[in-house]
């Protein structure tokens, strides 16, 4: 990664000095006084939080202390810590915001420069804007399995010799098993999508307590041959270091938003503002772009080729942060009732 992040800090401060829709002088200013800003996020550290905090503090002068975590975990905390009266969390990100929205705990703000978004990244009521996207693949081990024989469809899970062999991240939170029945329910309808998860299940898919990077490294190692609901940036930026994995484009793609919003009655609230008009930037896109993350502002291409469906020859489903918040209940209700 540290080439590709030399050459995103020259083309960042390259576009730094082109147009944007910034923020006001006093709010800057306001930054720049409070001294420093808190990050709770669910980036990974050394591929794009140290780095874009580093970078940050050397354009502003203002240190960024960050906190990683899953989202479950994060959301819980800022809840806790706001209960308690002792908020920290200046700026959260994750693929969850709509409970920390019901619970009053996010600021009605957006920078300007999200209206250059598309409508569906951004939300229509203004507590929380997309920053980067994840896709949903199946990824395989290539030592293990011929990429002819890899499977193709989610009907292609259901091949018997991939019983026992399979593997994904098990966690209660929508972007993990809960979303996949939400997706698969969603292509299938109500019948047959049960009827499909009931056979799926009979393929003993491993449910590990990991995050979905963990389970492309475990596909690495030829722990499993298949990952199920794995990143698509993940496997390719290993594929790409010479690891013996790849993956498989799966009708639809399962994909969803890390999301962001300023924290209400934070302890730097100019930082955090100035931090996320910084993340929607054509500068900071650019920084998780050279992250090898998928960026959502139109103007900046991912890295990676062919990472984002284009809806036509292939098509996507997205996991929207609000309809999630309410429906994973009921898909996680649903796994449990079916998977063993």
């Amino acid at each position: 990664m540290k080439n590709g992040w030399m050459t995103g800090l020259v083309a960042a401060a390259a576009l730094a000095s082109g147009p944007a829709l910034a923020l006001d002088d006093a709010i800057i200013a306001a930054a720049k006084k409070e001294g420093q800003v808190t990050w709770y996020t669910t980036q990974i550290v050394n591929q794009f939080v140290a780095p874009t905090a580093a970078y940050f503090e050397k354009k502003y002068g203002i240190k960024v202390n960050y906190v990683r975590a899953e989202t479950n975990q994060v959301m819980l905390r800022v809840i806790n810590e706001a209960r308690a009266g002792k908020v920290q969390a200046d700026i959260i990100d994750g693929t969850g915001m709509a409970g920390l929205v019901k619970e009053g705990l996010v600021e009605k703000w957006l920078p300007e420069s999200v209206k250059r978004f598309p409508k569906e990244y951004v939300d229509p009521d203004g507590f929380w804007t997309a920053t980067n996207l994840y896709v949903r693949v199946a990824g395989y081990n290539t030592s293990l399995v011929k990429p002819e024989e890899a499977p193709k469809s989610y009907d292609d899970l259901l091949n018997p010799k991939w019983k026992g062999k399979m593997a994904w991240a098990y966690n209660p939170g929508p972007t993990a098993v809960p979303g996949f029945v939400g997706v698969i329910l969603s292509e299938y309808g109500q019948e047959k999508g049960i009827d499909y998860l009931k056979k799926l299940a009979a393929q003993n898919i491993a449910p590990l307590n990991v995050s979905a990077r963990q389970v492309v490294d475990m596909l690495m190692a030829g722990e499993y041959s298949i990952g199920v609901h794995v990143n698509n940036s993940h496997v390719q930026i290993s594929k790409q270091q010479g690891a013996p994995v790849d993956w498989v484009r799966l009708q639809p793609a399962i994909a969803f938003f890390s999301v962001m919003g300023v924290t209400k009655n934070s302890p730097h609230p100019n930082a955090g503002k100035l931090l996320a008009d910084f993340f929607v930037s054509t500068e900071g896109q650019q920084l998780y772009a050279d992250a090898d993350y998928i960026p959502v502002a139109p103007e900046v291409q991912s890295r990676l080729p062919g990472m984002r469906p284009d809806g036509k020859e292939w098509r996507v489903h997205y996991l929207m942060p609000d309809d999630v918040e309410e429906k994973t209940a009921a898909w996680l209700k649903i796994y449990k009732d079916i998977f063993p």
